[in-house]
């Protein structure tokens, strides 16, 4: 749902009140991310890519019948937003570069190797699978963090293709899909609930914004903002860097939060308990692998009385991708991985080589020794 197209969707009934209740006609966006004039504690979320070897601990949680109890790859290291003497929101957001699981706490401190939080949540990003009803994660919406945070690498490709995670003041006691938890300070349907989408109006002029701002303008309008937790009134999430350029920070300031409106997501829903959205494009399923037809054999026919016929020889192969050795292991060129990005594994020898070479060895020497072999017993 962090990739549904919302540009067409109808603007929800209670876009008006919810607007009002956000003060969107005297407010601007604010970007709550950007350089903080500490080097080691940026503005914004921090996260962090590690291999499935990290060390893993399981946390105290403050919220533990809520919680996922993990374990989670958290330790020293781990940045927390704010820096680790903060005593903000403290969001840990860590990912396993080789399982694609996403680890996320809220209020974490290592705390001398017994590391405590507040909640922590566990998102297999292979799947679809929302929270269980009512319960909360690292956010008050009850979703993941990361998917709805503003990344640097995208933005300077020119292309951001998911929703942002924002918030407000004050929501409902309430929440809708796809939010699985809310924090509402009031039953009051003026109010907006967690899971509520805006998007940007078409009809908004992007004309006299930097290039680079238009690029987040633009995914505004496709995916829109989702309210993920309580704050300030239309501040809006990015990754905690130190390399956004202060003047695209401040030009996204300029943009008025009235040139918002809700929309009506319902529609989108396939299952309440799924992320999935009603039109996603299929996941594209491998295609089975062909089987080899057994190669034809000369039909035998009666030779004339007296005529000597010579027995043909034919050489046997052996299919090393199935033979013996078992299948041969999947090859693919490989780039290291850059910051925040996920590496795709390939499989290597213990002094860095690639592995497949002795497979391939072995398959070729498999075959060779059933040839010979077969050479014998004809002879």
């Amino acid at each position: 749902m962090w990739h549904a197209d919302v540009s067409a969707l109808p603007v929800n009934a209670h876009s008006g009140a919810w607007m009002a209740s956000t003060n969107g006609a005297s407010t601007h966006l604010h970007p709550d991310f950007g350089s903080s004039g500490d080097p080691n504690a940026p503005y914004g979320i921090p996260w962090v890519a590690v291999p499935d070897s990290h060390g893993k601990v399981t946390p105290s949680f403050d919220y533990a019948d809520e919680s996922d109890p993990g374990p989670y790859p958290f330790g020293p290291d781990t940045p927390i937003e704010g820096g680790q003497q903060s005593s903000g929101d403290r969001h840990a957001v860590m990912l396993d570069r080789d399982t694609c699981v996403l680890y996320e706490l809220y209020a974490a401190n290592w705390n001398g190797g017994h590391p405590t939080a507040g909640s922590g949540a566990v998102f297999n990003l292979k799947s679809n699978a929302l929270r269980p009803a009512t319960w909360t994660s690292a956010d008050a919406a009850g979703l993941p963090i990361l998917p709805g945070l503003l990344r640097l690498e995208e933005v300077q490709s020119g292309h951001v293709d998911h929703a942002i995670r924002f918030t407000a003041q004050r929501s409902d006691k309430s929440f809708i899909w796809p939010a699985r938890h809310q924090s509402g300070s009031a039953n009051d349907p003026s109010l907006p609930p967690m899971g509520a989408r805006f998007r940007l109006r078409a009809d908004f002029n992007m004309a006299g914004y930097r290039p680079d701002t238009q690029v987040v303008l633009r995914a505004m309008q496709h995916y829109g903002l989702i309210l993920a937790d309580n704050g300030s009134n239309w501040y809006f999430q990015g990754e905690a860097v130190n390399n956004w350029d202060d003047g695209f920070i401040s030009d996204l300031k300029r943009v008025p939060a009235a040139a918002f409106e809700a929309v009506d997501e319902s529609s989108l829903m396939v299952d309440p308990n799924s992320g999935q959205y009603r039109g996603a494009p299929p996941q594209p399923v491998p295609a089975p692998r062909p089987t080899p037809k057994p190669a034809a054999q000369p039909k035998a026919t009666a030779a004339p009385k007296g005529v000597v016929v010579p027995v043909a020889t034919t050489t046997t192969v052996v299919d090393t991708t199935t033979s013996l050795i078992g299948p041969l292991p999947t090859l693919e060129a490989q780039e290291p991985p850059k910051s925040g990005q996920v590496a795709l594994g390939t499989p290597h020898s213990s002094d860095g080589s690639s592995a497949w070479a002795p497979w391939v060895a072995g398959g070729l020497l498999a075959g060779a020794a059933g040839t010979l072999l077969w050479r014998w017993r004809r002879a």
